[in-house]
């Protein structure tokens, strides 16, 4: 049987390291173009086939010793051209442009000013919404240049050469939340360009299916399946690229699930006919070596290296470790572009699918991972072509390491501190700022704001935050409130666990959970000598978990979930996260 092949790529896009290199590339398939990434320092000679370049974000500063540039003659090939972000201030920097370091940052929402109209933005008008993670700016465009467009924080936020073809805007045009970015990519693909469609991601099923074929070369494939969409499409199309009997997985029931969580995976995997899955308790195995951790990372290490340590065990058990086996995986784009994947980019987190006994599996050659390639709607959507039914590919995604990275824990006790703005809790999470990680203090206000884009100002101007919440309930005045030694206690996971079961069933039962693409749960320790721990409600809506927009929902369906919540024992507060991503992750952790 013959499968389809990709045509030569009509777009390439320059990896500066940026975390949304590869969101860049899937944009313009969406267009139905044939794109691939590849390094930014590719040499000119190798792109002059292309019919344009898109050189992406990146966590450096252009005007520092060893940060990433590309080959200055690509913009001599006459091709065209479109810069992002770092790729905005690497054109001007290498073009004899100013580069240096804004007065403040901009992460998350802006509003987009046209100054000067060219085909770049043709179609778009008025006052736009765009999507920026910069500290740097562009101080003066290069000779040949115009402004094109600006924002409150930044006078060159898009500048143009029409005569070569180089364009660039300082916001991110490829995510869901810059509102004129499909319009902008569709200018630059087809009228500066002039790419053809040439790209059917119908044809993406039986590719993966050969790929499977040819990375198991006749073996047999193992997989740990979690219930989560990756794993279940993954698992589902190595079950049609080879012998079903020659695919075996398990659910490794690991102390850290969610309420309900084995019975609803054993339930339907036996739906789509999977003969082979077994189901594994192992929670003491995760549980004993968690217990005194507290460092984010840490956890995610431990996590991960502890699958590896039972999977070993059940590898042995079932013969599974012989050389006509290997492990397969639902791995997907954002899991190694956030752990740091691309060259240029920055780690922001670790994910369990990417720790270093993980990468001694792919390094022997062991591994198969079919959705490496694929962001979440992309997955969706090989699921539905593959017939997986909805219930199981619109759950909310869960992350691998599970309750372990929404139970946030603390070594020693402190106090929540008055500011100006309002509280700093004396708790610390992640947050990617400028495509890099941070790890920093939240900031709580007293009360809900009207202004939705209160929490983006406040970070933008404050740089020892990157996470803002507000209380919508409590026991205790913020001011009373202090933070407390605290571990990954089976009495914490459980308090957790009957939190998220609450807002899960709130959140079906009120359709709100159809206006969000995930609704994690956080547990602090943070609250009064009667009530050590708080709770934060983090609703967002995104396409693939790269950008995601906080979400408010409906004040009774709040203070209903509230109150239900602040009856748990132990709790002393609810708090609603009110970050877009960026400058804050998804997972606090």
């Amino acid at each position: 049987m013959s499968h389809p092949t990709p045509p030569a790529p009509q777009i390439i896009v320059l990896d500066a390291g940026g975390q949304y290199c590869h969101l860049i590339a899937r944009k313009v398939r969406e267009f139905h173009i044939y794109a691939e990434v590849r390094g930014c320092e590719t040499p000119a000679r190798q792109l002059q086939d292309a019919r344009g370049m898109i050189i992406s974000g990146g966590p450096s500063s252009v005007y520092e010793a060893g940060s990433p540039h590309v080959d200055p003659a690509i913009f001599e090939l006459h091709t065209p051209a479109l810069g992002i972000c770092y790729g905005q201030q690497l054109m001007a920097h290498q073009l004899g442009g100013e580069v240096e370091r804004g007065d403040k940052g901009e992460y998350g929402l802006a509003f987009f000013e046209i100054e000067t109209p060219q085909q770049l933005l043709k179609g778009v008008h008025g006052r736009q919404q765009v999507w920026m993670s910069h500290r740097d700016v562009v101080r003066r465009a290069p000779p040949g240049f115009q402004i094109l467009g600006r924002t409150a924080t930044c006078a060159i936020a898009a500048m143009g050469d029409p005569e070569r073809n180089l364009y660039a805007v300082q916001f991110h045009p490829e995510v869901a939340h810059t509102h004129p970015g499909k319009k902008i990519l569709e200018n630059f693909l087809f009228d500066i360009c002039g790419c053809v469609r040439d790209w059917d991601p119908s044809r993406r099923i039986p590719i993966v299916e050969e790929q499977i074929r040819k990375a198991s070369a006749g073996r047999k494939v193992f997989f740990f399946v979690s219930g989560g969409v990756d794993s279940t499409v993954a698992y589902t199309l190595c079950l049609r690229a080879l012998d079903p009997d020659h695919v075996h997985g398990a659910y490794v029931d690991t102390g850290l699930m969610r309420e309900g969580e084995t019975e609803f995976v054993r339930d339907n995997f036996a739906k789509l006919g999977a003969k082979n899955i077994r189901v594994v308790g192992a929670r003491q195995e995760f549980l004993a070596p968690l217990a005194a951790v507290t460092d984010p990372e840490q956890k995610r290490e431990i996590i991960g290296e502890q699958f590896v340590a039972v999977q070993e065990g059940i590898l042995q058990s079932g013969h599974y470790l012989d050389a006509d086996w290997i492990l397969g995986q639902g791995t997907i784009y954002p899991d190694t572009i956030e752990s740091g994947g691309a060259a240029k980019a920055d780690k922001i987190k670790t994910h369990h699918n990417r720790v270093e006994g993980i990468q001694r599996l792919i390094e022997a050659g062991r591994i198969v991972e079919p959705l490496s390639s694929f962001y979440k709607d992309e997955v969706r959507q090989i699921g539905r072509q593959l017939a997986i039914p909805e219930e199981m590919l619109e759950r909310h995604p869960f992350p691998g390491p599970g309750l372990a990275i929404r139970c946030l824990c603390e070594q020693t006790a402190g106090a929540v501190r008055r500011t100006e703005e309002g509280f700093l809790l004396p708790v610390h999470s992640v947050g990617v700022q400028g495509d890099s990680r941070t790890y920093r203090p939240a900031l709580a206000l007293e009360r809900m704001p009207d202004d939705e884009h209160l929490a983006t100002e406040l970070i933008n101007r404050i740089q020892g935050v990157n996470r803002v919440v507000a209380a919508v309930g409590s026991h205790t005045p913020l001011g009373g409130m202090r933070s407390s030694p605290a571990f990954l206690s089976e009495a914490r996971l459980d308090r957790l666990r009957h939190a998220d079961a609450i807002v899960r069933s709130l959140s079906h039962e009120s359709g709100f959970e159809a206006s969000v693409w995930q609704f994690p749960v956080v547990l602090i320790p943070v609250g009064d000598a009667a009530r050590s721990d708080s709770l934060v409600l983090r609703p967002v809506d995104s396409v693939d978990g790269m950008t995601a927009r906080a979400v408010r929902m409906d004040s009774d369906l709040l203070d209903r979930m509230t109150r239900d919540l602040l009856a748990i024992e132990g709790v002393c507060a609810v708090f609603y996260d009110l970050t877009h991503k960026p400058p804050a992750t998804i997972e606090w952790e």
